[in-house]
């Protein structure tokens, strides 16, 4: 379904010459400052070219201009959707991670918004507006919370728990992500592959399905993967006009934040905009980190064909880069000075879905399809359900397409209890041809094909009703399907 601008200014044209015709014929109007029209022709001017197409899952956003224009596209198109994800975190939240959300819109408040650049902040009351616009009654507060997603209830609570208790805020810090990025003689044209997929929530990440083509007055286009209402990917695949290939994997059981410094959802979104090389991401990343959203960030650059893995925390942080080489992401930190001061991780741990997805990752990217890697293989590769801690295939915390929901175990990891409704949501994957073209295959539901289904799952498992019973809905699983930047074309599963 796509959205027609075009109709959108004819229908203002129309309103136009009816005015006209009135006060010709004597007709009275509304002041031209209060007309319809006029605030018809304004959303006009800022909604310019952006389009939406909705697409197996996914909102296709088609997003360019000035920041506040920019928010403004996004908020209007997608209003119903940030509507849903706003309702949903209000209602989710308390439950999940003991605040409300007036607590949230509170540390917007106090320590955010300040820390957001202007252009940034103009982005969000651009969304603002075009929520308004359709009715809805948020304001830059709830946004900014909504962008803070990951690192206030994963990492800002949890360091207030630990103040008050030392340890009862371990183990907060969310699990998310299967990811890898290759180049040189593990590909096979040795340029760059990356892949990724998405674990979250399912009450979220059923709902983290927009591909977002942002084309900025300043900086570089980028494509990446989103939630609605969001200024930056939140769990970060993108590809850049700039050449530049970045994904990521938080960091199990990490520890630390600093409401000083600048918000990871900003950096991240600066990072992604006027980034030219690894080393501008990098410098972007570090500087005035406040350590949310602590990950192993995984960097390609078209233009060298080289690849890096930037680990960053709090106060240390790690780069590995070569132009011959894979990295894997499954969650793990690899810097020994990093994992004792900042993690309470352990590395011995065969039985954590981090150590058993690593096991299982380092055996099909760095040996089975080693030389072989490019977009099948590596839609192959975020499919796998092959639990490598038991030798079988299964539906587990322990497979790169997780399925904590089917697990008797749960991940005690990232505190999720026994058969929590939790795993991979969606994947995605690009080459250096196609991230050259703007492209990236993306992937809506469980990459390996299987879908959730809510009404058996709480037939099953009734004490999770309470909580998330008015919101958790199925999660299908849809074609891999082709996106291009610039364009609202999409192609289906080859």
């Amino acid at each position: 379904m796509k959205i027609n601008i075009t109709c959108f200014f004819l229908s203002i044209a129309a309103v136009a010459m009816l005015n006209s015709c009135q006060q010709k014929n004597g007709g009275s109007t509304a002041p031209a400052g209060d007309s319809s029209a006029t605030k018809s022709a304004a959303q006009a001017k800022r909604l310019g070219k952006a389009t939406r197409e909705d697409n197996n899952g996914w909102i296709y956003l088609h997003l360019a201009g000035a920041p506040g224009d920019i928010g403004f596209q996004h908020g209007y198109l997608a209003a119903n959707e940030i509507d849903t994800l706003m309702k949903v975190l209000q209602y989710y939240l308390p439950s999940n991670s003991g605040k409300n959300w007036a607590f949230y819109r509170g540390a917007a408040q106090r320590f955010l918004w300040k820390k957001i650049d202007k252009e940034y902040q103009d982005e969000i009351k651009g969304i603002v507006d075009g929520l308004q616009a359709k009715g809805f009654k948020y304001d830059t507060l709830d946004v900014t919370a909504m962008n803070a997603l990951y690192e206030l209830p994963g990492y800002y609570v949890p360091t207030l728990m630990n103040k008050a208790k030392p340890g009862s805020g371990d183990n907060r810090a969310p699990g998310n992500c299967s990811a890898f990025i290759a180049t040189g003689s593990y590909t096979k044209d040795h340029k760059i592959v990356i892949a990724h997929n998405n674990w979250t929530d399912y009450i979220i990440g059923e709902r983290w399905n927009v591909i977002a083509d942002i084309k900025p007055e300043k900086g570089n286009e980028f494509l990446m993967d989103t939630g609605p209402g969001f200024i930056h990917s939140g769990d970060d695949f993108l590809i850049t006009k700039s050449g530049l290939m970045v994904t990521e994997t938080t960091i199990t059981q990490f520890k630390g934040y600093d409401t000083t410094k600048t918000p990871e959802f900003v950096r991240a979104r600066k990072a992604a905009q006027y980034s030219n090389s690894i080393d501008d991401f990098v410098k972007i990343m570090t500087t005035d980190n406040n350590g949310g959203y602590a990950n192993d960030w995984l960097v390609g650059d078209n233009k060298t064909n080289e690849v890096a893995k930037l680990e960053l925390g709090l106060k240390v942080y790690k780069l590995w880069r070569s132009k011959d080489t894979a990295f894997i992401g499954t969650n793990f930190a690899s810097d020994p000075k990093l994992l004792k001061e900042e993690t309470t991780f352990d590395v011995n741990n065969k039985t954590t879905s981090p150590n058993a997805r690593r096991k299982r990752m380092e055996q099909l990217v760095h040996v089975n399809y080693k030389g072989k890697l490019d977009d099948a293989t590596g839609k192959t590769i975020e499919g796998d359900t092959y639990d490598a801690l038991n030798n079988k295939k299964a539906y587990d915390r322990c497979v790169i397409d997780g399925h904590v929901d089917q697990d008797p175990l749960g991940a005690k990891e990232f505190n999720e209890a026994p058969f929590f409704p939790m795993g991979a949501v969606q994947g995605k994957v690009a080459t250096s041809d196609l991230a050259a073209n703007m492209q990236f295959w993306a992937h809506m539901g469980h990459p390996g094909g299987d879908d959730f289904l809510a009404k058996p799952f709480f037939k099953q498992h009734p004490q999770y009703f309470k909580t998330q019973g008015k919101y958790l809905r199925d999660m299908k699983a849809y074609p891999w399907t082709l996106f291009s930047a610039g364009s609202n074309i999409s192609m289906p599963k080859n």
